[in-house]
């Protein structure tokens, strides 16, 4: 069951919002009449949210950086004329 708090009530009450969230599930925080947030479970967070990778997962996942041409020239650099003569 989704419960429903004034944003003041639920700032009083917060233990009791989480407690609920925990048990019955999401509960809904207006402000003046429009809901603004939501608190849930942790585990139902982590549901909707889905997992995410870690950071080997997350550096793997990147683009195929083998393709790339890493050589450097080993061409001299070019000469520049600075119109003094040393």
């Amino acid at each position: 069951m989704m419960g429903s708090w004034q944003l003041q009530e639920a700032k009083q009450r917060f233990s009791e919002v989480v407690r609920k969230a925990h048990d019955e599930g999401p509960q809904i925080i207006t402000r003046h009449g429009d809901e603004v947030a939501v608190i849930l479970d942790m585990a139902e967070y982590r549901r909707i949210k889905g997992g995410e990778p870690d950071f080997k997962e997350f550096l793997m996942s990147g683009p195929d950086l083998s393709t790339l041409d890493l050589t450097r020239s080993r061409d001299l650099p070019r000469e520049i004329d600075f119109g003094v003569d040393w």
